[in-house]
């Protein structure tokens, strides 16, 4: 007696009777939770490797950003000297001109040190006085007692201050220590980063290395488009908010645009945070209406970054949706404090603009293409 032969197959790609049962938007829903849980935890797992050698990569960060700035000037200088000499002229220039601004900075604030105590201790005062009258009617017992109580936390935490001056001293020696490492990086990409990517790439294996040099070469453009527009905007925002401050009779003008400089570098909240301490020098210093002035200072200067110069920014490099941005500039801050807020939005620029160029580079349907090109703005 001859055995029934088996039951024919079910077609390729035809379910079976019990997957049948799962509702097609929860197969969906669990085909992309699966996919967003590896994404995370491969990004974790990034930014714990990073946060393992946060100094070393710092530094490489810092020193692609001095590449970016500085090798088109770099290029300039080689046409009328060796290539060696041009990039030490240009690093050299870029270090004076840093050097130059921040003894400007300091002088600036020597000079004005008796004239700023005399001006922040009467705008104390006229703080408390306004607070004492109406509608708030403070009583001065509040303001005597509230600076025995700062008197009192200095003198009893005065161990703890000590401790963190001293450790701020080992901090200082880091941030030096991280700066040497960028220039020293800084050096060699100018001078020979495109020798050192070929030959990093001719390492690869034949099949990966085209889409490696693809990926390098729109990661590299979104980076430096990136870095141009964003000094584009800190430089912009910085003249703004001195010469506003200066019209005002605000005190430390230059060193509050200096602030707004470096501020101007975390998209979105940098520029306010920055603002809102000028707010506040301009209460201590020349009362409630100034202050009031440089806080619509605030919104328009807002305003204009948000809705002129960002979006130049980003046309430049990768055009980024202003709630990305948001949410990139919120995790970097969350996994690495400002250091990631600094670097989120450029990382997650570099990221898209990546995934587009391979995207292309592969021969991807055109419907996939074009979807993956509308999830801009």
């Amino acid at each position: 007696m001859s055995t029934p032969p088996d039951p024919p197959a079910p077609p390729l790609g035809r379910l079976s009777g019990a997957e049948t049962h799962v509702p097609h938007w929860l197969r969906t829903a669990a085909a992309y939770s699966w996919r967003i849980l590896a994404v995370g935890i491969v990004v974790r797992a990034t930014f714990s490797v990073l946060g393992q050698y946060h100094r070393i990569a710092v530094a490489v960060f810092l020193g692609l950003v001095l590449t970016a700035v500085l090798r088109p000037v770099a290029t300039l200088f080689a046409r009328v000297m060796p290539r060696a000499l041009a990039v030490a002229a240009s690093l050299i220039g870029g270090i004076v001109l840093v050097l130059g601004v921040l003894t400007l900075v300091g002088e600036t604030v020597a000079g004005q040190r008796t004239g700023l105590e005399r001006e922040f201790v009467a705008g104390i005062d006229r703080i408390e006085r306004r607070l004492e009258d109406p509608p708030f009617r403070l009583a001065p017992a509040v303001f005597d007692d509230l600076q025995s109580r700062i008197g009192e936390i200095l003198s009893s935490h005065r161990s703890a201050i000590i401790s963190t001056a001293l450790s701020g001293v080992s901090r200082l020696l880091d941030v030096l220590t991280v700066l040497a490492l960028a220039l020293f990086c800084a050096v060699f990409f100018m001078h020979s980063g495109d020798r050192q990517w070929r030959w990093l790439c001719n390492q690869l294996p034949a099949v990966a290395r085209d889409r490696v040099t693809v990926a390098g070469g729109a990661a590299w453009r979104t980076f430096t488009g990136y870095t141009h527009g964003i000094l584009l905007v800190a430089v912009t925002n910085a003249v703004l908010v001195g010469l506003a401050l200066f019209a005002l009779g605000v005190p430390l003008a230059l060193p509050l645009a200096l602030l707004e400089f470096f501020a101007a570098f975390i998209p979105l909240i940098g520029s306010p945070i920055a603002l809102a301490v000028a707010a506040v020098v301009a209460l201590a210093s020349k009362g409630p209406f100034i202050a009031l002035v440089v806080v619509a200072l605030i919104v328009v200067i807002g305003q204009i970054e948000g809705h002129l110069l960002h979006p130049i920014v980003m046309s430049w490099a990768v055009r980024l949706h202003p709630v990305v941005v948001a949410l990139s500039v919120v995790g970097g801050a969350v996994a690495a404090g400002v250091i990631g807020a600094v670097v989120a939005v450029p990382m997650v620029a570099v990221v898209w603009s990546v995934y587009q160029a391979l995207l292309d580079r592969t021969g991807a349907p055109e419907g996939l293409r074009a979807r993956g090109k509308q999830c801009g703005p």
